[in-house]
């Protein structure tokens, strides 16, 4: 049906093209720049494997073309349809019901694709295109034929053959430069060229050094030189296969007010001045004030139209333009991004005045200040598996030039209140019963707050900045109601576009847990095991032990737990429900234990995105070290331990550990919105030192929309273990992302996936069973495996996603049965998220 389907609206005499092949000396080329080159290409279909399904194209054959006169002959001209639905509808509706099938069906041909007809003088044209092509390439005497295949079924395809013959290669370049100032830095800077003897010949590589060149001689001095003064001439004619180039660079054209023209040799120009009009908004230029403040500093001149409000060096620590140094366009872009990126400014520009008697240049810098204060506010809704409904109010005070420095100090606040999923159930019958409030202080300051000068290892240009933020927020929910206090000390700086560091010198977290109580309702999973454990073994001679009163009291809980440990049970330490309960202990030690964190951090990031955001790659690296300083001090200093054998501060026993994470993104665009994206990500926290496990908020979980899909947030692992905790985390992860998209009509898109990893215990985090620790790598074995496909639809601004995820190998199952169990849409995983997963 679809087969037929596809030629609906295919003219008789006329055929649908379906494939085009391009064939270079003998092999078909696969090269998405060479494919993208025919004039017509056949109808998208669905990347999906094993199908060739002009999607788009059916949903563009569901819209009748004639549209209007169907329903004009079908409906208005039947009087007695309109007789009858008029007396159902008004005339009105009718026409609106009308106008609503009219709308539906320029939908239908809006969001589908056209067939595509084939053309052949589109094929001709093609032709001559892949010539062109080939010959920009250096394959001079080229040849490209083609050849249609047509059927019997209105389809069409279209071969097509490319000899490439000998390419032509470069014999000598001549150069003709009239200005000798021009012809002395070029041949200085001759080692950087896009065009060397012996060369294949590439049009793009001359196109290059066209570039260079200008760019060479715009920071070199020569302000009035542009592209247009440059020229390269390819002579093939003399010999076979070889080719001469000249490379001409005229003199300076000079119009003067009469229109009429002169050459003469360029000149090299110095900045004589620099000026910058710090409040040169739109009001005081227009109104011709007068300049009330003024003050020199470094070798620029400062002017304000009232009252200077930023501190000299504030302003000039921004500026690349120096007096008395060549003229340089990286100066001026590089002055306008560090200017930009300081926030304090609505617009800027910065002018030359040439002054030809002595060919200097004046640089103005007109800077227009932004309002000093902000306001930002933000509400957001949220659900998770423990809260039915949420919602959070943040509003958050910006104020620029804070301390006359260019500063800029974000003060925000923060307040949510949710329902969780027992809020109907809990004792006081309140409904909103989880809520959280909290302050943060971010100041940036945009250069390195430090004693002493780092410009020769990180000069300005690379925009160094420091960070202060300071945290502190108050929770109370349903179950360890915690407050925090954080804060940061950090130096950022970019050392080309493309990279990213960031340096936490001081990372500090202080957690603290208010109603420790609590664990058994929120870990509600380990208290029935607890339960099952003491009713198994009989304790004290009651299956009720642990359900006195409350069924979810604490006391009675580690009561059991401190029995069994202390062999006051029947239970010895080979016995599997012993093991499970010194877990179960272990665990709630851990999770429940207030936490001082003093970290230092690195991160490291490089992104090759281009303006083509659908064919780049990126790649992360974090490392961190916890709790040296710390440990240090207190080993010097012979400071005592506590009983169990650790440091502490302000009463908390702090956290030593070591974590890395890599993080390597890859997205390949094959056009149409056609996209493979590949995520690898590998993370591990190993605790040493002072401790012997890593914190809960360092930890890492595995599964939810974002991770892998076929397993909701936290369900997924440790390694092949049956865990059935709410919050299952570890210390090791491994994850791996392929997923393809693509466009399916309009706004919609689809996509399908596969998700591969899992979380493990390693290298001595918790005492915990073989199935959820990393030994070697026979353990690999245990990586999860989910797939599925998944519906988005874009907004522009944003992304609405919804994925379905199959649990495809499932390593908590038994070994012969870990494939396609349960792979069906009652036991799939459905996410909703916003944006791509990665």
């Amino acid at each position: 049906m679809f087969s037929c389907n596809a030629v609906k609206h295919v003219k008789d005499g006329e055929h649908l093209l379906t494939k085009n092949t391009i064939e270079v000396d003998g092999k078909v080329n696969t090269e998405e720049r060479v494919n993208n080159i025919p004039l017509q290409k056949p109808n998208t279909t669905l990347p999906i494997p094993f199908t060739n399904i002009p999607f788009r194209l059916h949903i563009h054959n569901l819209a009748r073309p004639n549209i209007d006169s169907i329903l004009q002959t079908k409906v208005y001209d039947d009087s007695s349809k309109v007789r009858r639905k008029t007396k159902l509808l008004s005339r009105k509706q009718l026409d609106k019901e009308i106008l609503s099938r009219k709308k539906f069906n320029a939908w239908l041909k809006r969001s589908g694709e056209a067939p595509t007809i084939l053309s052949e003088d589109r094929t001709e044209r093609t032709s001559e295109r892949l010539r062109k092509y080939y010959y920009k390439r250096g394959f001079i005497d080229n040849t490209v034929d083609f050849e249609i295949q047509r059927d019997s079924n209105k389809r069409a395809q279209v071969k097509y053959t490319v000899n490439k013959n000998a390419p032509y290669t470069l014999d000598s370049l001549i150069t003709n430069i009239k200005t000798p100032i021009i012809d002395s830095i070029y041949n200085r800077n001759t080692n950087t060229s896009f065009i060397k003897k012996g060369q294949q010949y590439d049009e793009d590589n001359y196109i290059k050094e066209i570039g260079r060149i200008n760019n060479l001689m715009r920071n070199s001095g020569v302000y009035h030189f542009t592209q247009d003064y440059l020229r390269v001439e390819i002579d093939t004619f003399k010999t076979t296969n070889t080719f001469n180039a000249e490379l001409f660079i005229t003199d300076r054209v000079i119009r003067d007010d009469n229109n009429n023209t002169r050459t003469e040799p360029f000149k090299v120009y110095k900045i004589k001045d620099v000026n910058i009009f710090t409040d040169a908004t739109n009001e005081n230029r227009i109104a011709n004030k007068k300049i009330t403040d003024s003050i020199t500093s470094n070798g620029y001149r400062l002017y304000s139209y009232d009252q200077l409000k930023f501190k000299p060096q504030a302003l000039t620590d921004a500026v690349f333009i120096e007096e008395g140094s060549l003229y340089r366009d990286i100066d001026r872009t590089r002055t306008s991004r560090y200017l930009n990126q300081l926030q304090m400014f609505k617009s800027l520009g910065i002018d030359y005045i040439p002054n030809e008697q002595d060919t200097t240049l004046t640089a103005n810098i007109y800077l227009s200040p932004d309002k000093k204060y902000s306001w930002t506010n933000e509400v957001n809704l949220s659900q998770s598996n423990i809260q039915t409904a949420g919602v959070a109010l943040s509003t958050g005070l910006k104020i620029r030039n804070a301390f006359k420095g260019a500063e800029t100090l974000d003060i925000s606040f923060l307040g949510s209140i949710g329902a969780s999923r027992n809020s109907n159930a809990n004792d006081s019958g309140v409904f909103f019963d989880i809520n959280e409030f909290g302050i943060t202080a971010a100041l940036t300051i945009p250069r390195f707050y430090i004693p002493f000068n780092t410009d020769r290892i990180i000069p300005k240009f690379m925009s160094p900045t420091t960070k202060i933020n300071i945290t502190a927020t108050g929770q109370q929910n349903i179950g360890l109601d915690r407050q925090t206090l954080s804060s940061v000390f950090a130096y950022n700086w970019f050392p080309s576009n493309a990279v990213t560091n960031n340096l936490e010198l001081f990372n500090i977290q202080y957690v603290r847990n208010l109603n420790v109580g609590n664990y058994f309702d929120v870990y509600a999973n380990s208290f029935n095991r607890l339960n099952t454990i003491a009713q198994d073994i009989g304790f004290i001679g009651s299956d009720e032990i642990l359900l006195i009163d409350d069924p979810r009291s604490f006391e009675p809980a580690n009561t059991f737990i401190q029995e069994v440990i202390d062999g006051n049970t029947s239970l010895t330490p080979d016995d599997n429900d012993f093991i499970a309960v010194s877990n179960i202990e272990e665990r709630r030690q851990r999770l429940t234990e207030d936490n001082l964190i003093i970290s230092t951090n690195f991160d490291y990031k490089k992104d090759w995105r281009t303006n083509n955001t659908n064919k780049f790659s990126s790649f992360k690296f974090h490392v961190e070290l916890a709790g040296n300083i710390l440990s240090s001090i207190y080993n010097l200093t012979g400071s005592q331990r506590n009983e169990d054998g650790r440091f502490e501060a302000l009463g908390v026993t702090f956290s030593q550990y070591f974590k890395t994470e890599f993080d390597y993104i890859k997205y390949w665009d094959f056009g149409g919105k056609n996209i493979l994206a590949m995520r690898s990500f590998f993370g591990v926290a190993i605790p040493y030192g002072n401790s012997d496990n890593i914190p809960f908020a360092e930890s890492y979980f595995a599964g939810g929309p974002n991770d892998n899909r076929a397993w909701t947030a936290y369900d997924l692992g440790p390694g092949r273990s049956q865990n059935i905790e709410e919050f299952n985390e570890a210390n090791l992860k491994l994850h791996f992302s392929l997923e393809q998209r693509f466009n399916l009509f309009g706004s919609i898109d689809g996509a399908i996936f596969i998700d591969a990893g899992n979380i493990w215990n390693a290298f001595g985090n918790v005492d915990d069973d073989p199935d959820s620790t990393f030994n070697n790598l026979e353990d690999l074995q245990d990586i999860a495996v989910g797939s599925g496909f998944g519906i988005r639809y874009d907004f522009d601004l944003f992304v609405l996603r919804g994925d379905i995820g199959f649990r495809t190998y499932d390593p908590s199952l038994n070994q012969s049965n870990r494939w396609f169990r349960d792979y069906n849409f009652g036991n799939a995983t459905y996410n909703i998220g916003i944006n791509y997963p990665f």
